[in-house]
């Protein structure tokens, strides 16, 4: 509630703003972020070249130059991605930043939530993605809708279960532009960063 309090206080005085200058306080923002957490910037092509990983132990993020998107893969993820036609059940474990006011302002990872992960569906059509919730915070927050910051991340993560101790769910962190974040952001013009797990669910 915090997080969502500064960010009302924020728009509250800043309704005279243009587009313009929301977007440029938005982009200031990403490259702040960048800057502070010491974050490489790599190409769409330099991450396949790498076989679409990020080298973690560089803090290395993708950017996708046609959303702005910023992606990190740190764990892809046991099973398989979701195949081309199929709708998969997914849990998911988040935390959402906002990165203008620099607050989480939302997190199902809690004591409080620890039986309750954000559920979603997704469909793989023909590569493109489409993405629903189902139940959770994100869903009780900003409506059905996935972000389609969200959306980018799932050609290169597998959506499994573990089944061993050595098996572990896909992990991905985020840097998601006002345009492809959640109804809050757009309408505000804010950025967030997302640090984010998924499984498949049943």
């Amino acid at each position: 509630m915090m997080g969502f309090c500064a960010l009302w206080l924020f728009s509250a005085c800043n309704d005279t703003e243009t587009y313009t200058e929301k977007r440029e306080r938005e982009n200031a923002a990403i490259r702040a972020y960048i800057a502070q957490n010491n974050i490489r910037t790599i190409t769409e092509s330099e991450f396949e070249s790498a076989g679409y990983q990020t080298d973690v132990s560089k803090n290395e993020y993708v950017l996708f130059d046609g959303t702005g998107v910023y992606l990190q893969v740190v764990r892809k993820g046991c099973g398989q991605p979701v195949k081309k036609g199929e709708t998969a059940t997914v849990l998911c474990r988040f935390t959402e930043i906002n990165l203008l006011v620099d607050t989480m302002q939302l997190s199902n990872n809690s004591i409080k939530y620890s039986a309750v992960p954000d559920k979603l569906t997704i469909t793989n059509n023909s590569g493109s993605y489409q993405g629903s919730f189902v139940s959770g915070r994100m869903y009780s927050i900003y409506g059905a809708a996935v972000p389609n910051g969200w959306l980018s991340a799932f050609p290169y993560i597998n959506i499994g279960r573990p089944v061993s101790e050595e098996d572990e769910v896909a992990r991905v962190k985020l840097i998601v532009p006002a345009e492809q974040g959640q109804q809050f952001a757009s309408q505000n013009v804010y950025p967030c960063f997302y640090d984010l797990t998924f499984e498949r669910g049943v």
